[in-house]
C-alpha cells in the first residue's frame, strides 16, 4: 500500500512540474477570467488535459489506449510530434514527422533495455520536416520497461528532456494503476473460484441423496428439488460477471435453503424480511450465499432442537443493510478474528474470510463484515452494501434454461 500511495504522489508532482514549464512557455499578460497568473492558468490547463488522458491509460498500454491519449500527452508537452511505443512497435504517432517511425524504433533498443532516457538527433532528408530531435523516456511498471514515450521537436531542448521524463513518469504511474486494477480483477476471480471450491461436496451428495429418496415415494417432490438443485448449481458455477443483484443472490439462497429444508425438515426454520426497493442493488457474486451456508452449519451443528435463521435486507438511504442471524452454536470471538485474518483454517467458518476480503476490496475497509458472536450465543452477520459504487454493475440475471 505504501508503494501505491507513493505512486499517487509521483502521479501529481510531474504534472505540476509540466504545468509550470508550460506556463513559462506560454506566459503572456492577458485577462485569464479570474484564474490567476499565467503560470497558474497553465497549471490548471495542464491538470485538466492530464485528467482527459487518464481514462485510456488506466486500461493499460495498447494501440487503442495509446491512440486515445497521445494527443493529450502531446498537448502537455507542447511538442511538434509524440509517439508511444511498446517493446516492439510504435503504437501511435501524433503530429508531424511520422516517417521517422522506423528510425525511432531502431534507436529505442538501448533505452528499452536499460530503462534510461535518451535524446538524439534525427536523420532526415526531407527539407521541410518539422522534427529534427527526439527525446526518449521509458515507461516502467515495477521496474520493468513496458514501452516508451518519445517527444520530437525541431531542435535540442534541455527543458523538453526534463518535461518528457516527468510526463513519462506520470504515464508510468497510470500504467501501474492499470496493472493493479487487473491484479484486483484476477484476485476477485480467484476468490470466486475458491468459493466455488468450498461448496461442500457433502452438501451436493446429501442433496442428491434427498432427491433420490423422493423418487419413488413422491416423484413430483423429487422433480421440484431437482430443479432447485439445478438452479443453485447453475448460478454458483456461472462463468460471466464478478457482480450480481441482491435479487439473484437471494434467489440462489432460496434454492439452497429448499434443499437444506428437504433434508432437515422442521429442524430448520427460516424468516426472511426483504425490502423490495433494495432488490436491484448490485453486489459481489456469491457474497451472501456462503454466509447463509455458514449460518445453517452453525445453527444445526450440535443441536437436536430447531434452528432459526433470520435473513433481512433493508433500505438504509445510500446503502442496503443485509443481516443474517442464527441461534446456533456461535463461535469464540478470538477464533473468529484468527479465521478472518486467515491465521487458521476456515473449516469452522465457511467462506467468511473470503467474503470479508472481497467486500473490502470492492467497497473499502469500512464495508467489511460486522460479526457479533460468542460461544453458544449464535451469530449475527451484518453487511452494508452501497447502492451505487463505481465499477459495480450486475451482469444480469441467471434463470432456468
Amino acid at each position: 500500500m505504501s508503494g501505491f500511495l507513493a505512486g499517487l504522489v509521483v502521479a501529481v508532482l510531474p504534472l505540476l512540474a509540466a504545468g509550470f514549464w508550460l506556463g513559462r512557455r506560454t506566459a503572456r499578460p492577458q485577462h485569464l477570467g479570474g484564474l490567476g497568473t499565467p503560470v497558474e492558468h497553465a497549471t490548471f490547463q495542464t491538470l485538466h488535459t492530464a485528467s482527459l488522458a487518464t481514462p485510456p491509460l488506466r486500461a493499460g498500454l495498447t494501440e487503442e489506449t495509446a491512440r486515445k491519449s497521445a494527443r493529450k500527452l502531446r498537448s502537455l508537452l507542447g511538442t511538434d510530434a509524440l509517439c508511444l511505443t511498446d517493446l516492439t512497435d510504435v503504437l501511435v504517432w501524433d503530429g508531424a514527422g511520422a516517417h521517422h517511425r522506423t528510425e525511432i524504433m531502431e534507436r529505442l533498443a538501448g533505452p528499452l533495455e536499460t530503462g534510461r532516457g535518451e535524446a538524439f538527433p534525427l536523420v532526415c532528408d526531407t527539407p521541410d520536416c518539422a522534427v529534427r530531435w527526439a527525446v526518449v523516456a521509458p515507461l516502467t511498471v515495477d521496474d520493468r520497461v513496458h514501452g516508451a514515450l518519445v517527444a520530437c521537436a525541431p531542435k535540442e531542448s534541455a527543458v523538453l528532456v526534463r518535461a518528457a521524463g516527468e510526463v513519462a513518469r506520470w504515464v508510468s504511474v497510470q500504467l501501474e494503476l492499470a496493472d493493479l486494477d487487473q491484479s484486483r480483477t484476477r484476485l476477485i476471480e480467484a476468490e470466486i473460484k475458491a468459493l466455488r471450491a468450498q461448496i461442500s461436496p457433502h452438501f451436493i451428495f446429501n442433496s442428491l441423496a434427498v432427491i433420490a429418496s423422493f423418487v419413488r415415494t413422491d416423484p413430483e417432490r423429487a422433480r421440484e428439488l431437482l430443479l432447485e438443485f439445478a438452479d443453485f448449481t447453475r448460478y454458483s458455477f456461472r462463468r460471466h460477471g464478478d457482480f450480481t443483484t441482491l435479487a439473484d443472490e437471494l434467489h440462489a439462497i432460496d434454492h439452497y435453503l429448499a434443499l437444506v429444508r428437504a433434508r432437515f425438515g422442521d429442524r430448520l426454520a427460516v424468516t426472511l424480511q426483504i425490502a423490495p426497493e433494495v432488490l436491484p442493488v448490485a453486489l459481489p457474486f456469491l457474497c451472501l450465499q456462503p454466509l447463509v451456508e455458514n449460518a445453517v452449519k452453525h445453527g444445526l451443528e450440535g443441536k437436536t432442537d430447531r434452528c432459526h435463521i433470520r435473513i433481512s435486507a433493508q433500505d438504509e438511504g445510500a446503502e442496503a443493510l443485509v443481516v443474517i442471524e442464527d441461534d446456533g452454536a456461535g463461535m469464540d470471538p478470538g477464533l473468529l478474528r484468527r479465521i478472518l485474518a486467515r491465521e487458521v483454517s476456515p473449516s469452522g467458518g465457511i467462506g467468511l474470510s473470503n467474503v470479508d476480503d472481497r467486500l473490502r476490496q470492492v467497497y473499502g475497509d469500512d464495508h467489511g463484515l460486522v460479526i457479533e458472536t460468542a460461544a453458544g450465543a449464535g451469530m449475527k452477520i451484518t453487511v452494508r452494501l452501497p447502492k451505487y459504487q463505481p465499477g459495480v454493475h450486475s451482469a444480469g440475471r441467471i434463470g432456468r434454461g
